[in-house]
């Protein structure tokens, strides 16, 4: 691969084949002595997280791990997480893996040394500001898949487990001191994740771009992200060892969590609750709805989006860039319902209130309301 850089947007960034082999002189960068390694369950027993442990360990860093994390994390999951990390005696978080390793252990850092409910710091005005700023621990995040961005991100989702809604926690100091995009590390991923995903990362930047907030410099990087993904995502698809594809693939997924500090919309609010009740996998649930959500905004972003088209050389404007959505999705395996995520229809009214009440559904082009976000629900289920 002949793509790598050091990037300093939004944190250090060290992007390129094989950098994962930077893991342990990162994090005595960052400051740390005794790291606790966080993923999930699945991602654990791999060698791409044994390698990392090695490598960890080589450097008289330890080879500690924490793994009880949840495709959609909760605040039991943090609990744990805390205690591990306290109990081992830890001062840093190494962040490894998809969007789950990567919110929670940005999230058991942030948390460890708080005296405050995780729910005190949810992303509402300046709740952040209440808490203990010198007991955040330093993070390295490392992903292992081109989708979330979370790598580059001051926040984290948590599903609180008793009401089934998302909440996100945010705080400046959780962005990691560090991060280190190894595309090689994305190699061996399933295809569904692969796609599930590449299409999140997608769904961030058009969502981004389509949202009517006044951010000029979020909205460039969505563009080309959106541009990257259309270029990339289909040839990962078909060629998963191709290392250049992959490398594009995470760029992209960094620049739509950059990006969407201009907004999500409902693509997002629906697959909150989605995701929280039946615990489906948020890259593809934003892949299923995505088509509905663009026709119902059609009113408020046809121009805009008749440029995007244009820019990625997709001809027909805002008809022809859904055309392209519909053929990406069908040519990925996309399912066309959430029925066939096993999502049904008997939960539809509490999934509309949540909706409604996820943050995501204010940066909507068109203003959400209950009958228009159940009609949502009934043409995507």
């Amino acid at each position: 691969m002949s793509l790598t850089a050091n990037w300093s947007y939004p944190t250090s960034v060290r992007f390129g084949a094989g950098r994962i082999s930077e893991l342990a002189e990162a994090c005595k960068a960052a400051g740390m002595t005794r790291p606790l390694l966080v993923t999930d369950r699945g991602l654990a027993p791999l060698p791409i997280t044994t390698k990392a442990l090695d490598l960890l360990d080589a450097a008289g860093l330890g080879r500690a791990v924490f793994a009880e994390v949840d495709p959609n994390p909760n605040e039991k999951n943090l609990a744990a997480g805390i205690e591990a990390f306290k109990e081992g005696g830890h001062d840093g978080v190494v962040a490894f893996g998809g969007g789950s390793g990567l919110d929670l252990g940005k999230l058991v850092a942030f948390m460890a040394g708080q005296t405050l409910p995780v729910w005190e710091f949810e992303d509402i005005g300046d709740l952040w500001m209440r808490a203990d700023s010198a007991a955040i621990a330093p993070i390295v995040a490392v992903p292992t898949t081109a989708g979330t961005g979370s790598e580059v991100g001051r926040a984290g989702v948590l599903t609180n487990s008793e009401t089934h809604v998302k909440k996100i926690i945010f705080h400046p100091k959780m962005l990691p001191a560090i991060t280190i995009c190894d595309p090689e590390l994305t190699v061996g991923m399933p295809m569904a994740i692969t796609v599930g995903t590449g299409m999140d990362a997608f769904a961030h930047c058009l969502e981004a771009y389509c949202a009517p907030s006044y951010h000029p410099m979020s909205h460039g990087i969505a563009l080309e992200g959106m541009r990257l993904v259309r270029e990339n995502l289909p040839t990962v698809a078909a060629t998963p060892d191709d290392i250049e594809a992959r490398g594009h693939m995470m760029s992209a997924a960094a620049m739509g969590a950059v990006a969407f500090q201009k907004g999500l919309g409902a693509i997002h609010s629906l697959s909150h609750p989605v995701g929280a009740l039946y615990n489906t996998h948020h890259g593809m649930t934003n892949a299923v709805v995505m088509p509905a959500v663009l026709r119902f905004n059609r009113p408020a972003i046809k121009a805009r989006m008749a440029q995007a088209a244009a820019y990625m050389g997709i001809s027909g404007g805002f008809d022809g860039f859904c055309d392209f959505v519909l053929k990406l999705r069908a040519e990925l395996g996309v399912p066309e319902r959430l029925s066939e995520l096993g999502v049904a229809t008997d939960r539809i009214d509490e999934m509309v209130e949540m909706a409604l009440q996820d943050p995501t559904a204010g940066g909507n082009p068109v203003k959400l309301d209950r009958e228009n976000t159940r009609a949502l629900f009934e043409a995507v289920i």
